[in-house]
């Protein structure tokens, strides 16, 4: 394939998985994207509100998303917010306990009822971030989830609202994935706080 071709095929294949991006709730019903976004947006307010945290999880690529929105939650979006990637953190927890405990382990001592945790998983069936979400819940915890690849992925069925993008490239499912979470945070501050994400961040 010629790069010119594969310019347009990937353009075209990004286009086609953002068109097609399902939302679904904690039923597995699947809902309206704007839908989504607006309860989720409520969500973000009420969590300020309540001086509660937004927790992110995620590996390798989806890893650098958590760190990059984590900072822009808390200093753009005035929710707080962690990721919980620490070179140091991980390495213990995956020495004495098991790398599917990596995520797991810290939300057990940092998760109190009524946080967020958005878990991010490019397959939705890595196991840390399965038993992230799975302890979130049991700690009281709201969840979204942002997956890709098979429709039938373990983590698409854990959240109170999840993100699927239909693609089995990690390129577009990571970058589409730092989309939506994005325009969650810019809904939020937009529709919310009444700042002009579109220039700046500027107050309207």
């Amino acid at each position: 394939m010629k790069i010119t071709e594969f310019v347009q095929e990937y353009n075209t294949q990004f286009i086609q998985a953002l068109e097609n991006t399902e939302a679904s709730d904690k039923t597995s019903t699947k809902i309206q994207l704007g839908n989504a976004v607006e309860e989720i947006v409520v969500l973000f307010k009420q969590l300020a509100q309540n001086n509660k945290k937004i927790m992110f999880v995620g590996n390798g690529g989806s890893a650098g998303i958590t760190s990059h929105m984590a900072l822009d939650f808390w200093k753009n979006g005035k929710v707080k917010a962690i990721a919980f990637n620490d070179s140091s953190l991980l390495t213990a927890v995956a020495n004495d306990y098991s790398y599917p405990e990596v995520f797991a382990k810290p939300i057990e001592v940092f998760a109190e009822s009524g946080d967020l945790l958005i878990a991010i998983s490019a397959s939705g069936n890595s196991p840390n971030i399965v038993n992230a979400a799975n302890t979130a819940k049991e700690k009281g915890c709201y969840v979204v989830t942002f997956s890709g690849f098979a429709p039938e992925n373990k983590l698409r069925t854990l959240g109170d609202f999840n993100f699927y993008v239909p693609s089995f490239s990690y390129g577009l499912v990571e970058t589409l994935h730092a989309h939506f979470i994005h325009l969650l945070l810019d809904a939020k501050m937009r529709c919310a706080d009444g700042i002009n994400i579109f220039h700046k961040n500027q107050p309207i």
